[in-house]
């Protein structure tokens, strides 16, 4: 017992988040998904797999090796808890398999979409193949072969690979490794005649389409890659490795080139997983095994074709009967009603009052995109200050900044450069953005800079007024249009100032800094949330309206989720959206009757994060980066802004209400930590999912929903 709680409170977080890639492929199991939609939530299961083995399966064996690995707050030893990650993986790859062989290919194929074997393609295809292999992949092909004068090559983590047996003239047996080149389509259209860099599915006329896997098309040829020889077998692999970044950064080190060096590292990671086709010869096996030095244990023995990641060929056919009907963002409202001249003085529409935007059914591109670029081009505007964790190519929020500076503007750019596998074109932009005059720092030593602020000064009638954008979701118009996420336009002088400190504190030096309206990781958001919540319990106590309602992406933080047990032992009501990880465990008698979870995961990627108190009536609302992690309140700086409009708050309170309606389509999750799938009514009949609701309300009138 820990203040009075058991000590098998928490779940554990790495099979909590096998979990939430379960229920990634639930989607893909739903037939009442649009067909290409499950195919691509095959995908994102495969890349979400991938990215854990990469970072969290490969921390925890290399904590391991060095004996520095512990007990987990799940109780589970290092062991334990590494068996019980590789058993449930390859339980939930086997059911990923399942999905795609019984479920999604029969249902391709009812809608004229095939992926066929090469022997299963007429000889008038093979032959068109055959000339589209020697004009467009053999060029590009490396073999390399094993044997005592060519060591064990160098494999790459995440790419497809061919392990070649090869028999010459006197009967010995060879080996050679054949990368697939990466600049070709995963899955090539058996009547393709496009060029390699454009995927063939772009030369395709509606109708009839069949593809065959790139590797097969490969291993059908390869006499034509070692003339000489006979080719044996072949046997597609693919290897995961280490490729979490580790930067010792100090005020003497360039954090730039450090990162450039890290990077150049991470490809040399040691291997974590091994992918292989099944049927692969017990020799062929053994060489990948010794080369790779890696254990059985580690190695996933699976059906052709591997690598689902190449799915999205597939998904991205142009067949919209078979995917989402398509939706276009509105402008919100108090942007779009505003009187002025062509386009919409957005400085004018926040001084009129703060603005609650919700991504991706407020626009991003009328309302934060918007605020930047008129910023850049406002002679009045003096300064511009921006924190950028990822963003994308050809970015206009980079060229707003980019022109701001050229046009003579002082221009901050906070560039968060461990942003994971955002790292290098972090770097790109950096590079861009200081040739363009930007001034670029790199936040503060040892913390990542997370946070999501813009901060736009202004002269006005002889005074300086500062507008300011705070959000829950990256500076990133492709996935704003993707991402669930909230932000806050205001003008408010506290906030303003606020704002200001903290990137004075990031800037420069200014620890000391305070602040009004922000809670500021690593500093004061733990703090401040348990502050909030004990007083829950204290107004519960004294009669007075008390309830916790939560939205984040992840919670993991022991303090607070122990003092979360505490408002529910007390008697006060908390509710938790969390889609992804979720070591809470609701439901237990006598620790937790009064808490419920759910999760809600669907065509975009639900990223806000909300945190609401009843505070006796007068409802205390907050929205910010910051989920309930370690590596968020500790390590990270983050800031979460409280919301004074009566407005925004009633419109986030009514959202997070409506996300624990039983009504809507969802996953409960239960004391033992298993998740149940709430999304179909006693008669089958799927529930409703919050994102159409808001989507079709959206497009019904162009009002806030309620």
């Amino acid at each position: 017992m820990s203040n009075g709680l058991p000590s098998d409170r928490y779940g554990d977080r790495e099979l909590s988040w096998l979990a939430f890639n379960q229920r990634v492929l639930e989607l893909a199991e739903d037939p009442d998904i649009p067909l290409l939609e499950r195919v691509r939530f095959l995908s994102i299961f495969s890349s979400n797999l991938d990215e854990f083995f990469m970072v969290r399966v490969a921390g925890l064996q290399r904590r391991m090796d060095a004996g520095m690995a512990v007990t987990a707050p799940s109780g589970l030893s290092p062991r334990q808890l590494m068996d019980a990650i590789q058993a449930r993986s390859h339980e939930l790859v086997g059911r990923q398999v399942t999905c795609f062989e019984e479920k999604i290919q029969p249902e391709l194929a009812q809608e004229g979409i095939t992926l066929v074997h090469w022997d299963q393609l007429r000889e008038n295809e093979q032959d068109r193949l055959g000339k589209f292999f020697r004009k467009q992949i053999y060029p590009v092909l490396t073999p390399l072969a094993v044997d005592p004068t060519h060591p064990f090559p160098y494999i790459r983590g995440l790419f497809l690979n061919l392990a070649v047996t090869l028999t010459d003239d006197k009967g010995k047996t060879n080996f050679a490794r054949l990368k697939i080149p990466e600049t070709l389509p995963r899955f090539i259209a058996v009547d393709a005649r496009g060029k390699p860099r454009q995927p063939a599915v772009a030369d395709l006329e509606k109708g009839p389409t069949s593809f065959v896997p790139i590797e097969e098309v490969i291993a059908n040829h390869l006499d034509e890659l070692f003339p000489g020889m006979a080719v044996a077998a072949s046997h597609t692999f693919r290897v995961t490795r280490n490729e979490d970044v580790e930067v010792e950064e100090d005020d003497r080190e360039n954090l730039l080139k450090a990162m450039e060096r890290e990077l150049l590292r991470r490809r040399f990671g040691p291997p974590i997983r091994l992918e292989v086709a099944r049927g692969i010869s017990e020799q062929a096996m053994k060489l990948l095994i010794t080369g790779l030095r890696i254990t059985e244990k580690e190695v996933f023995e699976l059906p052709a074709p591997l690598d689902y990641t190449g799915l999205n060929v597939i998904a991205d056919l142009d067949r919209p009967d078979l995917t989402y009907p398509p939706f276009v963002p509105g402008t919100h409202p108090n942007l779009a009603e505003v009187e002025s001249s062509e386009p919409t003085d957005i400085f004018a529409a926040i001084r009129a009052g703060d603005l609650l935007l919700h991504h991706p059914y407020d626009s991003f591109s009328t309302s934060v995109q918007t605020l930047l670029a008129q910023a850049a081009a406002d002679p009045d505007v003096l300064t511009i200050k921006q924190t950028l964790y990822r963003t994308s190519g050809d970015s206009p929020i980079i060229d707003s900044l980019i022109d701001a500076a050229q046009a003579g503007k002082q221009v901050l750019a906070l560039v968060e450069l461990k942003a994971r596998f955002d790292e290098e074109a972090n770097i790109t932009w950096a590079r861009k953005l200081e040739e363009a005059g930007v001034h670029v720092v790199y936040g503060v030593v040892g913390l990542k800079t997370h946070c999501k602020l813009m901060l736009v000064v202004r002269s006005e009638a002889g005074q300086l007024n500062r507008y300011v954008h705070v959000g829950t979701g990256n500076y990133n118009p492709k996935t704003a249009r993707l991402y669930e996420d909230l932000g806050l336009l205001t003008s408010d002088p506290e906030v303003g100032q606020d704002v200001t400190r903290l990137f004075n504190q990031l800037s420069g030096y200014a620890p000391a800094s305070t602040f009004q309206r922000l809670l500021v990781a690593p500093t004061s958001i733990r703090s401040g949330l348990i502050e909030r919540i004990e007083r829950e319990i204290a107004n519960r106590q004294a009669g007075l309206d008390a309830w916790i309602k939560i939205k984040v992406n992840s919670v993991v933080d022991e303090a607070t989720i122990d003092a979360l047990y505490h408002a529910s032992q007390a008697g006060v009501p908390v509710d938790m959206v969390v889609r992804g990880i979720c070591a809470v465990r609701p439901g237990v008698p006598g620790l937790s009757e009064n808490l419920r979870v759910r999760s809600i995961l669907g065509r975009f990627l639900e990223h806000a994060r909300v945190y609401a108190f009843a505070n006796g009536g007068e409802a205390d609302v907050l929205i910010g980066s910051a989920d309930l992690m370690h590596r968020n309140l500790d390590r990270r700086v983050e800031a979460l802004v409280n919301l004074t409009t009566q407005e925004h708050i009633t419109e986030l309170l009514d959202m997070l209400d409506l996300s624990m309606q039983p009504t809507i389509a969802a996953w409960s999750l239960g004391p033992d930590g298993s998740w149940q799938a709430n999304r179909w009514d006693l008669e089958g009949r799927p529930l409703e999912d919050i994102q159409a609701a808001y989507m079709a309300r959206r497009r019904r009138s162009g009002a806030r929903v309620r």
